[in-house]
């Protein structure tokens, strides 16, 4: 069994090297299994030390000119060598618990795919709000956060991996065309959650809870319109960091 570990990065220099040493350590969850595994960080155009951090902490890096996040991991994901590929967000701190959470899952032959429940080092009340109700929603509708998915290589090919004609929800959107596949094939996607995924908080920080509240109302209203523009989803690629 392989896995492949796919880290997208877009001017990641501040929060990159804590993932990367984070997912070294989580790996010994795969190689006291048996199992190899490797890391590929996709730059995605930055334009900060995002991909000399990367090799340095042990990646392969490729390269994705359009900034897009699913464009992002589709390009880490076409350099996979693995018979399942881990997406974590390079602002994300997994641990070998999650891991090891995962490879149950993988081990049991029952799951497809599958994504984990949140945690965040938030300082703001309404951050942490909007990630426990997001946390309650992903397990009732099991729907995979993008920070954190794995699934069987062979059939995210399948798919066609992640919307290129999406800015944001692009995770929500592979999640309802996975749950179909896998009920087709008599599988699961599950939403793990013994070993919460740690991810960074810093849009509470970078953003007011107006901005925020204001997109989410406006893709509420207006979904197609907002998720296919990228200037309309300006939280994921205004550049702020």
């Amino acid at each position: 069994m392989k896995i492949s570990i796919v880290i997208p990065a877009y001017n990641e220099e501040k929060l990159l090297p804590a993932t990367l040493r984070a997912v070294q350590a989580a790996r010994t969850a795969f190689t006291e299994r048996g199992w190899d595994s490797e890391v590929i960080v996709c730059d995605n155009n930055s334009t900060d030390r995002t991909a000399g951090i990367a090799r340095a902490g042990g990646a392969a890096v490729v390269f994705e000119p359009i900034n897009q996040i699913g464009r992002a991991r589709n390009t880490g994901a076409a350099a996979a060598t693995g018979d399942w590929i881990l997406f974590v967000d390079g602002d994300s701190e997994p641990s070998a618990g999650l891991f090891g959470e995962m490879a149950d899952a993988v081990s049991s032959g029952k799951v497809l795919a599958g994504g984990s429940t949140l945690r965040t080092d938030a300082r703001s009340w309404w951050y942490d709000l909007f990630a426990w109700m997001w946390c309650q929603w992903s397990r009732i509708a099991t729907h995979m956060a993008g920070s954190f998915i794995f699934v069987e290589t062979a059939a995210f090919r399948e798919l066609g991996g992640f919307s290129d004609k999406l800015f944001a929800a692009e995770e929500l959107d592979l999640s309802v065309r996975l749950k179909k596949l896998a009920g087709q094939r008599g599988k699961r996607v599950v939403i793990l959650h013994r070993h919460p995924l740690m991810t960074s908080a810093r849009k509470a920080e970078l953003y007011s809870l107006r901005e925020t509240v204001v997109f989410i109302v406006k893709t509420v209203l207006r979904p197609k319109k907002m998720l296919s523009d990228r200037s309309a989803c300006a939280i994921w690629y205004d550049g702020r960091r």
